[in-house]
């Protein structure tokens, strides 16, 4: 069964058409109920859902956040749609939302706006909405879903608290939750047929203000999320871009006013920030021409009033008990830093002994001398990772016939007296020399020097809601569990370490771990 969730406050307006388009749902195997979450609302709203025979539950005033979380306690389906009383279905909307979770290793599903309205600003937002799609179609996986039209596992969604209740308004609540998600890897997918109707924002003063709230709640949301600031698979980066250039162009003008060069850092900046918006330009060319001379004043209003709320938001942001999981947005960089410096050093130190051990290697067993295999990175995402090979060539092939030899509880395998391992590789593995080649991949930022190891996507794939918060960090060449057990650890106590260290970051810790990592090689303890 599918549960339709719409959280709903003051919504007689527009509350009707919703739920008539939702009547006509085609193209489902399954049936679906509808759930009408009353936010405290002093209008006919709940009379308006009781009449079209939904669900109503009601609450006081608490926002959207909270209100979709009382709806998916009280569905009883195994999957939670999610849409806003301001929007239209179109009649195939939830066959083709749930369709990809059909997928058992898909948990949330994005699907796409289109607006009816005919003005320049309603016009403007849809080409933004259009161009940012364009962009997620093209991913495999994405790490942002908008309720306005989404799909989730409601085991997924529940073991993850829903959507955080410390956002009081419609902000970025529903971000915060994909992202949350993407930590752990799930894979959320992009639906683009899952089309909902939508009246977009009418005018310059409602877009503006729109556009200062989501930078104000998303500074908020960066206090705990801080790698966001970066990327995610909405976002162009030409819009972050654009509101640093903004910064820069303002900061030029204040200082030309005392300094005359200041204004040739105002002209870099506006060339620059012409250069970055020239991709949109070119689409918005293609897509809808007529928009052409207002797109530039959009962009800047837009930059502007993004970093004017981010600004906000860092200056005077709302209460929080939340922590950051994870290094914080300056030890992320002081951390690439520092894996950047080690890097470089190991690799260049170690290339002497990875030039032995590869011509020892190819001396006992044919085949090649590196071994290259995809293991599963920080968020989910697969990477290439490079080590000395150990095994003998085809021990891919071979692995169910030892799986059974395992110690070790839970989704970990490790395997003493691995009959695919050579006598070369035993000695390699003793001494971790099989490891060196990955100082290439903590240069190339697929790794960290310390973090959790990465395993297998197979492996991965076994991992329960609370396991997969070790995919909340980069894998490390090191880590905790290197220095305190190695391969002797089973799944629990594996965890146990990783998260504390993943929980109680900080850069001496990563300090602490290498300085232990020599001994902890030369004891050889938990080594196979």
């Amino acid at each position: 069964m599918i549960s339709v969730i719409i959280p709903a406050r003051d919504a007689a307006g527009s509350l009707d058409r919703c739920l008539e388009a939702l009547k006509g749902q085609s193209g489902l195997d399954q049936p679906y109920e509808v759930i009408v979450v009353d936010d405290g609302s002093s209008d006919e709203t709940a009379t308006i859902a009781e009449a079209s025979r939904a669900v109503v539950i009601r609450q006081a005033n608490a926002g959207p956040a909270a209100a979709r979380n009382a709806g998916a306690q009280r569905a009883r389906g195994e999957i939670l749609a999610f849409t806003d009383a301001d929007c239209e279905p179109c009649r195939d909307w939830l066959a083709e939302l749930v369709r990809p979770l059909a997928d058992p290793g898909i948990v949330a599903v994005k699907g796409a706006y289109r607006t009816r309205q005919t003005g320049f600003v309603p016009r403007f937002v849809q080409q933004e909405y259009a161009d940012k799609y364009r962009r997620m179609a093209r991913l495999p996986q994405i790490d942002f879903v908008d309720t306005y039209a989404a799909a989730y596992r409601r085991s997924v969604f529940l073991e993850n608290g829903g959507f955080d209740t410390a956002f009081p308004v419609p902000s970025v609540e529903d971000q915060e939750l994909s992202f949350r998600l993407a930590r752990k890897g799930y894979r959320m997918v992009f639906a683009p047929r899952a089309v909902v109707y939508h009246q977009h924002d009418a005018s310059l003063p409602e877009y503006l203000r729109r556009k200062m709230g989501i930078g104000y709640w998303k500074a908020f949301m960066l206090r705990w999320l801080p790698e966001r600031a970066f990327s995610d698979s909405h976002t162009p980066a030409s819009q972050r871009a654009q509101i640093g250039l903004l910064a820069v162009l303002v900061a030029g003008l204040v200082a030309g006013v005392f300094w005359q060069p200041g204004l040739w850092l105002v002209l870099a900046a506006v060339v620059a920030f012409g250069l970055t918006a020239l991709p949109f330009m070119a689409f918005l060319a293609q897509a809808d021409p007529a928009l052409l001379p207002i797109a530039p004043w959009m962009l800047l209003g837009r930059a502007g009033s993004l970093g004017l709320g981010l600004v906000g938001g860092v200056i005077a942001p709302p209460a929080s008990a939340r922590k950051v999981i994870g290094p914080s947005g300056i030890d992320r960089v002081l951390k690439r830093v520092l894996d950047l410096i080690g890097g470089t050093l190991g690799l260049l130190l170690s290339l002497p002994l990875i030039g032995l051990a590869a011509l020892a290697i190819k001396l006992e067993s044919p085949g090649p001398a590196f071994f290259v295999q995809t293991r599963m990175g920080e968020h989910g995402r697969p990477f290439r990772m490079v080590k000395l090979r150990s095994m003998v060539r085809d021990a891919d092939q071979h692995v169910a016939d030892v799986l059974a030899a395992s110690p070790l509880s839970g989704p970990v395998f490790k395997v003493p007296n691995d009959p695919r391992v050579t006598r070369v590789g035993r000695w390699l593995r003793r001494w971790s020399l099989d490891e060196l080649p990955q100082f290439w991949n903590v240069i190339r930022g697929d790794m960290s020097l310390v973090g959790p190891r990465p395993e297998e996507c197979w492996v991965v794939e076994q991992y329960d809601d609370r396991q997969r918060m070790r995919l909340a960090v980069k894998p490390g060449l090191t880590g905790p569990v290197q220095v305190d057990g190695r391969g002797s650890l089973g799944m629990d106590a594996r965890l146990a370490l990783e998260l504390e260290y993943i929980e109680h970051y900080s850069l001496w810790k990563d300090l602490a771990i290498l300085a232990r990592s020599l001994p902890a090689i030369l004891t050889g303890r938990g080594a196979y």
